[in-house]
C-alpha cells in the first residue's frame, strides 16, 4: 500500500503467537516488528549497499550479512563523530585511528 490509501479488498494476514492479545494489541505489535525490520532493512541497503551484492556462493551471502549487521551496529554506537552510517563507513575507511575507536567499543 501506498500512503494512506485503502486496500481495494479486504485482506487476511495470519500470525502465529502464544500471546493472547486483542486485535488492537496484535496489529501494533506487527506493525512495531516491521517498522524496525523496515528500518534496518533500509539501513542495511542505502549505507552498506547489502541488495546489490552479488555474492551467492555456498555460505558467502548469509556470512557478508552477518557481517554488514555486526558492521552496522558497531557505526551505530559510535556517537563521537557526528555524522550517518556512510560518512562514518568512509572515515573509518580512511582513518585508522577512527577505526580503531570504533572497534574498541
Amino acid at each position: 500500500q501506498e500512503g494512506d490509501e485503502a486496500p481495494e479488498s479486504p485482506m487476511i494476514r495470519y500470525y502465529i503467537s502464544s500471546a493472547e492479545l486483542s486485535a488492537k494489541k496484535l496489529a501494533e505489535a506487527a506493525r512495531q516488528h516491521w517498522f524496525v525490520e523496515n528500518k534496518l532493512h533500509w539501513s542495511l541497503d542505502v549505507a552498506l549497499r547489502e541488495d546489490a551484492c552479488k555474492i551467492h556462493r555456498g555460505q558467502a551471502a548469509e556470512n557478508l550479512a552477518r557481517v554488514r549487521h555486526i558492521a552496522l551496529n558497531y557505526l551505530k554506537g559510535e556517537k563521537r563523530f557526528k555524522g550517518g552510517i556512510r560518512r562514518k563507513q568512509k572515515k573509518a575507511a580512511l582513518d585508522e585511528t577512527y577505526l580503531a575507536d570504533i572497534l574498541a567499543v
